[in-house]
C-alpha cells in the first residue's frame, strides 16, 4: 500500500471524526446525554468520517486501485477503535470490524445521495434514502399509483434497495427508479440481482453502485449484469456504475465524480418511464 495514501486517509478520517464528534457534542450542550445517545453520536462521526475520507482520496489519488483506498480507510478506522495498529491483530479485533461493516456501508449510500444530488441539481430529479422515501409515502406525498405504492411498501419492508429516485412532475413527486450502494458485492451479487430484476419486471429504473468492482474481471460477474450467457440470459440490472472500472462493458459503466454519465442516464430514464413506461422493461437501455 502506498504509505502517503495510508497516511493521508489516516489523517482525514481522524480529523473528520473528531470534528464530527465535537460538533455533535456542541449541539446537545447543555443538555442530559446518556450513554445510548453517546454511542449514537459515535456511529454518526464514524459514518460521516468514513464517508468525507472515501471521497478525499478518490480525488487525491486518482490513480490508485479503490480497494487500496478504502482499505486504508478502513484500517484508520480499525485503528481508532482498538488502539492497534497491525492490522493482522487489528483483524482480530470483532467489535471493531463489526462496526466498520456497518459503519462504512450507511456511508457508501450516503455519499452516493450526496454526489448524485450535487450532479442532478436542477433536472427534476434526487436520489433519496430508503427512510426518505418512506416518510413521503406516510406523509401521502407520492403521486404513484397505488399500485406502485403497495410495491414500494413492500421493498421497504423488505430492506431491498438502498436508495430510490424520485421525478418532480408539476409540483408532485414520483418514484420511477430502485438504486443499490455497495462497497463490492462478489459475494451477494447473486442476491442482489434477483429484487433488481423485480424492479424492472414492475417497470422501474434499477441501477447499482459499486465501489469495488474488482470481481468484474471474471466473466461470471460481467454476464450478471450484461445477461447473454447460459446461465444468466438476461441482464441483472439496467445498468451498473462502478468508481473503480476504467472502460464500459455494455451494462457495466466506469464512474467519475461528477457523475455526469449517470446525470444522463436518469434524464434518459426518467423520460422513458413518463412517456413510454409500457416498454421500460428489462431491455431498455440508455444511450
Amino acid at each position: 500500500m502506498n504509505t502517503d495514501c495510508y497516511k493521508f486517509c489516516l489523517s482525514t478520517y481522524k480529523t473528520e471524526y473528531d470534528r464530527n464528534l465535537r460538533q455533535l457534542k456542541k449541539e446537545h450542550e447543555g443538555k442530559k446525554v446518556s450513554e445510548t445517545m453517546l454511542d449514537e453520536f459515535d456511529r454518526e462521526a464514524q459514518k460521516t468520517a468514513i464517508r468525507i475520507s472515501i471521497k478525499k482520496a478518490l480525488q487525491k489519488f486518482s490513480d490508485e486501485p479503490v480497494a487500496e483506498l478504502w482499505n486504508a480507510i478502513y484500517r484508520a478506522h480499525l485503528f481508532r477503535k482498538s488502539g492497534i495498529s497491525d492490522l493482522e491483530t487489528i483483524n482480530k479485533v470483532i467489535s471493531a470490524d463489526q462496526s466498520w461493516k456497518k459503519s462504512s456501508g450507511h456511508a457508501f449510500e450516503e455519499m452516493v445521495k450526496e454526489l448524485t444530488t450535487l450532479a442532478l441539481h436542477d433536472t427534476g430529479i434526487e436520489i433519496v434514502l430508503q427512510r426518505d422515501l418512506n416518510t413521503l409515502i406516510k406523509a401521502n406525498e407520492l403521486a404513484n399509483e397505488p399500485r406502485d405504492i403497495s410495491w414500494l411498501r413492500e421493498q421497504i419492508g423488505a430492506n431491498i434497495f438502498d436508495l430510490y429516485c424520485v421525478l418532480a412532475i408539476d409540483d408532485k413527486k414520483y418514484c420511477f427508479g430502485c438504486v443499490q450502494a455497495k462497497t463490492s458485492i462478489r459475494d451477494r451479487v447473486t442476491r442482489d440481482r434477483e429484487p433488481s430484476i423485480h424492479a424492472m419486471q414492475s417497470f422501474f429504473w434499477s441501477v447499482i453502485f459499486v465501489l469495488d468492482g474488482d470481481f468484474l474481471r471474471l466473466p461470471k460477474f460481467i454476464n450478471m449484469v450484461n445477461g447473454g450467457s447460459e446461465e444468466f440470459r438476461e441482464n441483472g440490472w439496467h445498468g451498473m456504475y462502478v468508481f473503480s472500472a476504467k472502460e464500459q462493458k455494455d451494462r457495466i459503466y466506469p464512474l467519475a465524480m461528477d457523475f455526469e454519465l449517470f446525470k444522463s442516464h436518469a434524464l434518459q430514464a426518467a423520460e422513458q418511464w413518463q412517456k413510454r413506461r409500457q416498454w421500460f422493461d428489462s431491455k431498455w437501455k440508455a444511450e
